[in-house]
């Protein structure tokens, strides 16, 4: 397993999820962080690049998701998700916190927030490749009817982010964060450097993004497109921050 490219070792321990991430399209967005720290826990800091905070809505397919000692199920272990996610710090480790993750799971939807602590939502979805080569993709949320739809294609080179650069700070990151049964905890995520082209977007809804009042201006324009073909991950269970 490939370690030179990490910030910070990964637990001695054995994970505990396979998971597969596919046709990842990140769409990226300033934001003020003094909006942003109302969706934050308190004891976790809103990472700055270049004194800017970003938010990221990312649609994509989960595959082959599965315990580490059992195979993957078709119907259980593949569908769509569309997530938000944000870019913060604990005790010196960056990583990830998530305001939402909408999927078409059930037993995501009920397993990981007990879990996990992960704020996963049941939504319908859809997410296929075009003929073109990009991807088509329609989440909508059961319970309000939120709803991202769009679609997105991705031209030039394939691409890995160069150190200290603003693509690596939104993509290298290998934790994540939550505030789970009343405490900060960590949950490690190894996968090998991403490898990507700049993208390209069309949305035609967001009402996703927008429902979180983040004060972004245009929500049928991320600053930043990117899009990745994707990682095959290995996960860790959470553990309270100081106790991994």
């Amino acid at each position: 397993m490939r370690t030179d490219h990490l910030p910070f070792p990964m637990p001695e321990r054995k994970h505990s999820l396979n998971q597969n991430w596919k046709g990842l399209t990140f769409m990226h967005w300033e934001v003020d962080p003094n909006v942003l720290r109302k969706h934050i826990p308190e004891d976790l800091e809103i990472e700055l690049f270049d004194g800017k905070a970003y938010i990221g809505t990312i649609p994509f397919r989960m595959e082959k998701v599965r315990p580490r000692f059992l195979p993957s199920i078709s119907l259980i272990s593949n569908f769509p998700e569309f997530n938000i996610r944000t870019y913060v710090k604990k005790n010196g480790k960056s990583g990830v916190y998530f305001l939402t993750l909408d999927a078409q799971s059930h037993i995501t939807c009920f397993y990981a927030p007990l879990a996990y602590g992960l704020p996963y939502r049941y939504a319908k979805c859809k997410f296929e490749k075009n003929e073109e080569g990009g991807y088509n993709w329609h989440s909508k949320r059961k319970e309000d009817g939120v709803s991202l739809k769009g679609e997105s294609s991705s031209r030039g080179p394939i691409l890995q982010a160069e150190k200290n650069s603003l693509e690596e700070f939104l993509f290298e990151r290998y934790c994540l964060y939550v505030y789970h049964k009343g405490e900060t905890c960590r949950a490690y995520t190894y996968h090998e450097p991403w490898k990507y082209r700049v993208g390209e977007v069309e949305i035609i809804e967001n009402s996703l993004t927008d429902s979180y009042n983040l004060g972004i201006k245009d929500i049928f324009n991320p600053d930043l497109v990117h899009v990745s073909e994707g990682v095959e991950v290995l996960t860790w269970n959470i553990k309270p921050v100081g106790e991994e």
